[in-house]
């Protein structure tokens, strides 16, 4: 092990003993987080409202404040942006994270303070690097830089109340320690440019004369700067520019479909992928063995969590379901609803995304989609866990590669049955795009028996329709819509033909 290795995991010896700690026993962290939450907020305008002073147990927390998503949280949040104090949490926000959301073409503000960048964002990322390093003793993490592509929103302030808001990964730039700056890349400068093509251009420049031995974010953004990188370079692959290459943290959308085109980049046996859950509003998990896609859920970040049963979720919204399940209460394989409370002011919020335990003790969980994003026109209940799972084995079955693609309904009427509609940018085509369908329509009706209900014993469905989009179609709608690097991804789902329509228009214009 090299000396700055072990000075690292000496330095952070404590989160390494708390992730220890935590992976046997999560319950105590998780009791001693709502306790510290509650205390927090009880003197607030929303703890005031919500009886926060006499709330002495989880069911107490449960019955008295009910799930809110953005929609319902945001008159408080208005009232923060304006400059009032003590309204969700008992210090002032220092930032607002502008969150997009996938589901919705509106920006959230998500209010972040000190105690939430220092013990939930940073304590994430800290933790699993002290973690890596202790998988990889031999690692050479820190004698090179790690980049992280950020967003394309620059930072604006209100001028009246003097608070700032943009992109999560701009606060954690200008945020970042001197000392931590020093392995990292690109410059603070480069990195802040709000316009996604010049600042993928100026990275590629300066990343392709350094020493890179990492990178994190979203695959889709990550993949184009990477060919523009290799473009650049003149090497026939990436692991030539930068041999000493080991890790991709990657997190938002599903890597199965990207994994190929990495492997293509980097043909290293001494690359590792790593998975994360962290967005806007906290950073939740990582995969703590890398032969297991089940993440480990970070009970000591400042985060409570909750989890509807998905069959449950309407009566959740509607107020009538309220005792969510706790982290003590889950249960292996069965869907879930995520909800989370935060050391920002964030109370029983919604965070729309739908998970799936795949362990306990430890807690590891894989996320399964989104609460908005399916589709149920006529009874099918497919998630995105079914569709990424179904393609990726028809991808195996028939040597194609999907670079985007997108789901939409395609509605019945009196003369047709209904369908899904795939609009798919392919990397790599299939030869045969009918035995493509035929094995698509195959493997949707393995994993998912609604799908197959539909389909084959009520009759109710036609098999897919596949539209082939043009290259770079997909990433033209997204900069129409300022939708261009950060956390914006594309919408794998959706249960009205809203995108698909837009979609094909673009398509046709190319």
């Amino acid at each position: 092990m090299s000396l700055i290795n072990t000075a690292y995991r000496f330095y952070n010896r404590k989160l390494l003993r708390e992730l220890d700690y935590s992976i046997r026993d999560p319950f105590p962290f998780q009791e001693e987080t709502l306790k510290h939450l509650v205390s927090r907020g009880k003197n607030t305008v929303f703890g005031k409202e919500h009886g926060m002073e006499n709330m002495g147990s989880i069911r107490k927390f449960q019955q008295q404040i009910p799930l809110r998503d953005y929609n319902a949280l945001e008159p408080y949040i208005q009232r923060m942006l304006k400059g009032e104090e003590n309204v969700l949490w008992d210090k002032p926000p220092s930032w607002f994270a502008l969150s997009s959301g996938t589901s919705s073409a509106r920006s959230k503000f998500i209010p972040m303070n000190m105690e939430n960048l220092k013990l939930c964002h940073y304590k994430g990322m800290l933790t699993i690097l002290s973690h890596y390093v202790r998988m990889f003793p031999k690692s050479r993490l820190f004698r090179g830089k790690s980049l992280v592509l950020g967003g394309n929103r620059h930072i604006d302030k209100n001028i009246e109340t003097n608070c700032c808001y943009g992109d999560l990964s701009a606060f954690l730039t200008i945020n970042t320690p001197p000392l931590a700056r020093l392995f990292t890349t690109p410059s603070r400068k480069i990195g802040l440019i709000p316009e996604f093509e010049l600042k993928t251009d100026l990275v590629s420049r300066q990343v392709i004369k350094q020493n890179v031995v990492s990178f994190s974010g979203v695959p889709s953004w990550n993949l184009l700067l990477m060919r523009k990188v290799l473009e650049l370079s003149g090497k026939d692959n990436l692991s030539e520019l930068w041999p000493h290459m080991e890790l991709y943290m990657h997190g938002g959308v599903s890597f199965d479909p990207y994994r190929v085109h990495f492997q293509k980049l980097f043909p290293s046996d001494n690359m590792h992928y790593l998975e994360t859950y962290n967005a806007s509003e906290g950073f939740f998990a990582f995969q703590t063995d890398l032969s297991d896609p089940g993440m480990h859920l970070l009970p000591n970040v400042g985060v409570f969590y909750e989890f509807i049963p998905l069959e449950k979720l309407e009566a959740a919204e509607n107020g009538t379901f309220t005792q969510f399940l706790t982290l003590a209460e889950v249960e292996n394989d069965k869907p879930y609803a995520m909800v989370i409370t935060t050391n920002s002011g964030l109370w029983r919020y919604s965070i729309g995304d739908t998970v799936r335990f795949t362990g306990r003790n430890p807690h590891k969980l894989v996320i399964t989609g989104r609460t908005k994003l399916f589709i149920n026109t006529f009874g099918e209940e497919l998630m995105v866990e079914n569709a990424e799972k179904a393609l990726a084995l028809t991808c195996k079955e028939t040597g194609a590669s999907v670079f985007e693609y997108t789901v939409a309904p395609v509605f019945m009427d009196t003369e047709n049955r209904g369908a899904h509609q795939w609009l798919v940018e392919f990397e790599a085509l299939p030869p045969n795009t009918a035995d493509f369908v035929e094995k698509l329509d195959k493997n949707l009706m393995q994993v998912n028996s609604d799908y197959h209900a539909k389909r084959m014993d009520t009759g109710t469905m036609d098999p897919p329709q596949l539209v082939l989009m043009k290259k770079g179609s997909f990433y033209k709608w997204m900069a129409q819509n300022d939708k261009l690097g950060g956390q914006h991804k594309v919408p794998r789902l959706w249960n009205t033909r809203q995108y698909a329509e837009v979609l094909l228009k673009v398509n046709e214009s190319i």
